[in-house]
C-alpha cells in the first residue's frame, strides 16, 4: 500500500500547533500572525505572545500564562488574544478551522488516507490526539470529498 493511503498518528494535541498562530488582523482584516515574544527560548504556552500584521503594522503583546483553547462551535478563534483563525471555512456540518499550514497538513493527511491507523492502545494520549478528537463529520469516508475541497481553499487563501 502506498505511503499517502496509509496514515499513522503522530500523537499530536493541540498544544503542537498553538506556537505560532494565523490569525485574521483586526484593523485590516489581513492575516496576522501570533507567535511567542521571545524567539531563543524552547516555546512554551504559558510565555508572552506578540500579534504582527506585516499589511498594516500593528504589533502588540498579551501577557504569558492566559491562554484559552477553542472548545466551542462556531467560528474559531486563537488561544491568546481571542481573535478569528485564518485558516477556517463553514460547512454544512459545522467549522473546519486549523492554528498554522502544519496543523492543516495533517488534518489534510488524516482525512485523505483510506487507511488510518491509531496510536498503541497503551499510549497515554490514544483519546487526547488531535486527529482522534477530530469531529465524526470530518472523519467520515462519505464527507472525504467535501472536507478535502475545504481544506484546499482554505490553504488557497494563503496565496
Amino acid at each position: 500500500m502506498l505511503a499517502s493511503q496509509r496514515f499513522r498518528d503522530a500523537q499530536h494535541t493541540k498544544y503542537h500547533f498553538i506556537d505560532h498562530v494565523l490569525v485574521r488582523c483586526p484593523k485590516c482584516a489581513g492575516i496576522a500572525h501570533v507567535a511567542p515574544v521571545a524567539e531563543d527560548a524552547v516555546p512554551s504556552v504559558f510565555e508572552r505572545r506578540r500579534l504582527v500584521c506585516r499589511a498594516c503594522g500593528p504589533s502588540r503583546d498579551v501577557a504569558g500564562g492566559r491562554f484559552r483553547l477553542f472548545r466551542g462551535r462556531g467560528e474559531a478563534t486563537d488561544p491568546y488574544f481571542g481573535l478569528p483563525l485564518w485558516l477556517q471555512a463553514e460547512m454544512r456540518h459545522g467549522w473546519l478551522w486549523a492554528y498554522n499550514p502544519e496543523h492543516l497538513e495533517l488534518i489534510r493527511k488524516f482525512v485523505q488516507a483510506p487507511l488510518r491507523e491509531r496510536a498503541p492502545w497503551d499510549a497515554q494520549v490514544k483519546k487526547m490526539t488531535l486527529v482522534a478528537r477530530l469531529p465524526t463529520w470530518i472523519k467520515s469516508a462519505k464527507n472525504r470529498d467535501e472536507v478535502l475541497r475545504t481544506i484546499d481553499r482554505i490553504r488557497s487563501s494563503l496565496a
